[in-house]
């Protein structure tokens, strides 16, 4: 079994296929890209179910932080992201920049942006309505009634 997936959706979608998925979710967010160590050691403890990356449309991630008039914890204005956000926005937009996933946990029927803010607001300023998601859930009733409900394209591993 193999674990060299790099941090993209080909990567994650990889390590779904091995049943993975968490070990994939973990190393991501302790990579120098993410560098959330305290995240992964977090929801590797939650002993979480995996699902992804399947689409999500971004108006469904609630966000710890963004613009107002979106589902955010914490509105921040416009000015207040960094120079990256932009950068990363309008490579995005002239094709030339595929975002690795971003990290979600499915709670009271929402799904909570653990990991990407950033990524989700450059992927919004680029005019996109999706953004590629690794969604955890309590256990596999959860993830599998989520499933049900959005029919997204995924595979699940814990």
């Amino acid at each position: 079994m193999s674990n060299d997936w790099d941090h993209t959706i080909d990567g994650a979608r990889q390590a779904a296929a091995q049943d993975q998925l968490h070990t994939w979710v973990g190393d991501f967010l302790a990579s120098p890209g993410s560098d959330n160590a305290d995240l992964a050691e977090q929801l590797g403890e939650a002993s979480l179910w995996w699902l992804g990356p399947v689409e999500v449309p971004l108006d469904q991630l609630h966000r710890l932080a963004g613009p107002a008039g979106h589902p955010v914890v914490e509105p921040v204005e416009d000015s207040g992201w960094r120079d990256d956000v932009e950068e990363l926005a309008a490579r995005i937009e002239a094709g030339g920049e595929q975002v690795a996933p971003v990290i979600a946990t499915f709670r009271d029927g929402q799904l909570s942006l653990e990991d990407g803010n950033h990524r989700v607001e450059a992927l919004r300023r680029a005019g996109l309505p999706r953004a590629w998601t690794v969604v955890g859930f309590d256990g596999p009733g959860a993830r599998d009634r989520f499933v049900d409900r959005s029919d997204p394209d995924g595979t699940a591993a814990r």
